[in-house]
Formats: C-alpha cells, structure tokens, sequence
C-alpha cells in the first residue's frame, strides 16, 4: 500500500479475503528518498519519511482490526528501496497465497500508480498478483473465472494453484477459451480435453466464445456472468502490452469491476 485511496481499497478486499479463508494479513509499503528543488537541491530525511509511513502503517492496522473485531492477524513491514524489489524481496520470505494491489484510482497519481507498480508487479512476480479495480469490494467467491488458450500446454503448477483457490472459497470454475474464428487446432482440442480430466475434482464449466477482440471478450464475459475474480495468463494474450499500450482495451480492464488475478510462467 502507498496509502492512496485505491491502495486502500485494496487493502480492505485483501483483509476481508484473508477473514474467508482464513489466512494471516502483511501489509507493506515501501519508501524510496527523493530530491527536493528549491534554491538548493534537498535530500528528503529517511528518517522522517519511514516514522511518517511507520505511523501511517500503524493507523490503518489498527483501522483494520476495529473493522474485523480483532480476529484477523495483520503484520506490518515499512522497507526502504525500490518497490518491485523490496516486494520481490518480502515475498520470498513468507511465500504469499496471494500478492494485492490497487489496480487504479481516480486520479492522475493513481492512474501512474497502476501503470507502473501494479503493471510490473504482474509482470516480475512469480506469486499471483491481484488487482482490485475502484470500488470493488470483496464479497463470497462464487465464481472464478478462468481464461485460457488451448493452443499452449497447462502449467500443472499454476492448475494445482488455481484448483487450490476454488477448493478454498468453494467457488465455481469458469473456463473460458475466446478465439478469432469459430475452429480450434487439433492440438488445442487435445488440450482441452486434458485439462478436463485435471479439472475432474472441482466444480467446473466450459465456455467457447468467438470474439475478434480477445481481451474485450474476457472482461464482457466476466461482467456479464457475475465473475467474482478473474485470472489470466498474461503470456498468453499479451494482456500486459495491451495493459500498458492499448486505448480501449486498458478503459474496458482498468474500468472493470472484476478483480483481475495474474499467473505468470
């Protein structure tokens, strides 16, 4: 969190998620000094930047457990240093169920916050990364949504993560699979099938869609079928550069009101 209001809302998804499943809750924020330009060139005093964030960490844990009657364990990290390092960093320490983050905000800071932070998070983590949209709030997981190409090989590892997760909230599985033409390879009709029979001890469903945009079609089909999270495999639709480079695809995922939950390889 850097305290913004879109990091904060995604704090209260976060902590409301970790009460469903009964998981313990890190918040941390990072700091890095800068120059201030007056007359002379000033370097902000760390000191008082990490009390400042220290005391702000410290009010919103105790905001949290107010709202959750104490019965969530929250832990605190202030670091200085880069933030995708310093994230990096913690997560290899306590192996995280899952990294949350404000994906965007109504200002223009926010806005750089997502495009940025958020967007190389997806991109460097090996952890799932999820991004909280304005405004969305957590409720029961019902239903998650999968998409996914039949024309690359299933990661068993990111299966076993996915089914994991569906077992945890008792959800529903939604596989969607969107292509620009109304045939599939053979190879992703094997595909398919395989990920059937892995698919065997959860609650699942399949749906094929025909959509010249891929990405639009995701996000149409996640609104329209009420999918309380998302996941996507960047990799495989180039979401990321669309994220970062395209006009109306970034409107339609940024201004969406579904979670988004990245998986990278």
């Amino acid at each position: 969190t850097d305290f913004s209001p879109a990091a904060s809302n995604a704090v209260n998804y976060a902590a409301d998620m970790a009460k469903a499943i009964d998981a313990d809750l890190l918040l941390l924020h990072t700091f890095f000094p800068f120059i201030t330009y007056s007359s002379v060139p000033t370097l902000i005093d760390t000191d008082v930047l990490k009390e400042n964030a220290e005391l702000s960490i410290d009010q919103l844990k105790k905001q949290l457990e107010h709202k959750c009657g104490n019965s969530l364990n929250i832990k605190t990290i202030v670091k200085m240093g880069t933030f995708i390092n310093e994230l990096e960093s913690v997560c290899e320490d306590i192996q995280p169920y899952a990294v949350v983050m404000g994906s965007q905000g109504s200002s223009a800071t926010d806005y750089r916050f997502f495009g940025s932070h958020s967007v190389h998070a997806m991109q460097q983590l090996k952890w799932p990364v999820i991004t909280v949209p304005r405004g969305a709030q957590f409720s029961e997981v019902k239903k998650i949504g999968l998409s996914f190409d039949f024309e690359n090989e299933i990661d068993r590892d990111h299966l076993k993560g996915i089914k994991k997760m569906v077992q945890d909230f008792n959800a529903e599985l939604h596989v969607l699979n969107i292509s620009k033409k109304n045939q599939h390879s053979p190879h992703a009709i094997f595909e398919s099938g395989v990920l059937m029979e892995m698919l065997a001890t959860v609650k699942h469903k399949y749906h094929f869609i025909v959509n010249e945009n891929i990405d639009e079609g995701i996000i149409d089909f996640a609104e329209k079928n009420n999918i309380d999270l998302l996941i996507v495999m960047p990799k495989q639709h180039n979401l990321l550069d669309k994220l970062i480079h395209g006009s109306h695809t970034k409107q339609l995922v940024l201004h969406s009101h579904v979670p988004v939950m990245a998986l990278q390889d």
